[in-house]
């Protein structure tokens, strides 16, 4: 558990040091933390902008350069691969040589790619920059997180801070949909790439005054045959999927892919077990909150975006919209987003982390399964509206239940390799859930026109839902009852003290960590 002095020795930002250095750790957030989570709000959801931004402006680009329609994915991919493949080990990097130090250091990546992307004349250089966009997006995530989670102490600040993240990083998918459209239609697609950089320049301008350094005392050595091992097994594991999902699953290239991914990740889980100091600690990964807690993430990721995609072809490809009309449709699953992440944080707060997910599971399962009611004309919208509002809700209880349940029970020096983690997952969940309903989809697909189209989505819907349900199932065998029963006797008996929270007290002597009351399953 974080402690006082732990945070005091972390050190993560100056309001946070401030308050520890008096003996309390704060009780609310104070202007500084504010702006804190601002600027680390502000570059996660550019990240997550970035991850769909460009998804409807690919038709453009490739008239514009002159991509070929079978390299015409590669855009995506390059960027999906790096996002994904680096993450684990950008997360452990983060720990050992300073979070603030990466963080600033990939933004400055991301600001001069995005202007090398959007500046592009050729299909070569564009990829180039969609390359260093991904490798970017893999250090500045989980540095952004794990400077959130080392920033506020373990309980309902965090839990604050971690449902804001979420709403915005979900909502930023949507945004980037629809921003993609509106930029596309009347500016330029090169825009999609331009907006990041006042974003990232003004991050990088206020950032070094507010946020401290975060690295332990201590450089341990870095575990070289596990970073090499995990990076190349992720990096084939995300090719595979994507292969699959371009070429189907019985293609060479997928099922060699995912095989070497698989071996790769064989070889590294062997790593682990024999180096002195592992990039993945094995006892980190057997915590119950660590291991089950990042499954529900998988999940909840996997299967909100995918069914963006398999809505996006009811809406085109059944109900004729057109790109720009289909992105604004998903404005109210943003609205259902960023609702979810505002009330997660008090849901946790009631029940605990684990009564949060399972609710949310159980939210997200019934309303994805109401979209198997939808119709081929354009009066069943309602009911599109309202699952993907509902659903948005379901699925961000998920994330932020998640995000608190994964990254909670560590020590601050953990917190990279915790948040690296839970980055990578959202990554991979992203990067499957597509491949995975595009092949179901299209195999369930028996014909031609609207109505087998709508057939096909069905099934995969289904499947969809399913696949929730087993989250939810995973959550309820797998994670411990822990719920805040505890965070609220502290609170009460500092009340009856004259406290306003049951961290106001004196810190304990150095070397002596007292642990914050448990607030999530584990």
């Amino acid at each position: 558990m974080m402690s006082v002095t732990d945070a005091e020795a972390a050190g993560a930002v100056s309001g946070t040091a401030a308050g520890t250095a008096a003996g309390t750790a704060p009780a609310a957030l104070t202007p500084r933390l504010r702006l804190v989570l601002v600027l680390l709000l502000a570059a996660q959801f550019m990240l997550a902008v970035d991850f769909s931004i460009l998804n409807v402006a690919l038709p453009v680009i490739g008239e514009g350069l002159g991509f070929s329609l079978s390299h015409l994915q590669w855009i995506a991919t390059s960027f999906a691969l790096c996002a994904a493949g680096f993450t684990l080990l950008f997360g452990r990097v983060a720990d050992l040589f300073g979070r603030r130090r990466l963080f600033l250091g990939g933004l400055v990546v991301l600001g001069v790619a995005s202007l090398v992307g959007g500046l592009a004349q050729n299909p070569e250089v564009l990829i180039a920059a969609r390359v260093l966009q991904g490798l970017a997006t893999a250090a500045v995530t989980p540095a952004g997180l794990s400077l959130l989670t080392t920033s506020f102490p373990e309980g309902p600040l965090r839990e604050k801070a971690l449902g804001l993240n979420g709403a915005l990083m979900s909502a930023g998918f949507t945004t980037g949909a629809v921003l993609g459209g509106l930029l596309t239609d009347l500016l330029s697609w090169r825009w999609a790439f331009f907006i990041n950089v006042p974003v990232a320049l003004a991050v990088l301008v206020i950032a070094p005054t507010v946020i401290k350094e975060s690295r332990p005392d201590e450089r341990p050595k870095l575990d070289l045959p596990g970073a090499v091992s995990v990076t190349l097994g992720l990096l084939a594991i995300v090719f595979g999927l994507t292969q699959a999902g371009e070429k189907g699953w019985g293609s060479a290239e997928a099922l060699l892919s995912l095989t070497a991914g698989a071996a790769l990740l064989l070889v590294f889980h062997t790593v682990e077990r024999k180096v002195s100091a592992p990039l993945v600690p094995l006892g980190v990964l057997g915590k119950r909150s660590v291991a089950w807690g990042n499954i529900a993430g998988l999940i909840a990721f996997l299967t909100e975006t995918s069914l963006v995609f398999l809505l996006t072809l009811y809406l085109q490809e059944v109900l004729g919209f057109s790109p720009l009309a289909a992105g604004l449709s998903f404005g109210v699953l943003g609205i259902g987003t960023v609702v979810g992440g505002t009330i997660a944080p008090k849901v946790i707060g009631r029940t605990g982390s684990r009564s949060t997910l399972i609710t949310g599971g159980i939210l997200q399962t019934v309303f994805t399964a109401a979209l198997l009611g939808l119709g081929d004309d354009r009066s069943w919208m309602w009911l599109l509206l309202i699952g993907t509002f509902a659903g948005g809700v379901g699925n961000m209880l998920v994330i932020v239940g998640f995000m608190v349940t994964a990254t909670s029970g560590l020590a601050d020096h953990e917190q990279g390799l915790a948040t690296g983690l839970a980055t990578m997952t959202q990554q991979v969940g992203i990067t499957m859930g597509t491949p995975i309903m595009s092949a179901v989809a299209t195999a369930a697909m028996t014909g031609a026109g609207a109505t087998a189209i709508l057939g096909g989505l069905k099934v995969a819907i289904a499947v969809n839902a399913a696949i929730v349900l087993l989250g939810t199932l995973t959550s309820v065998l797998f994670l411990r009852a822990r719920s805040s029963t505890g965070l609220r006797r502290a609170v009460r008996a500092s009340r009856t003290r004259g406290g306003a929270s049951p961290w106001n007290r004196e810190a304990p002597p150095r070397g002596r960590a007292t642990p914050a009351p448990p607030v999530s399953a584990q």
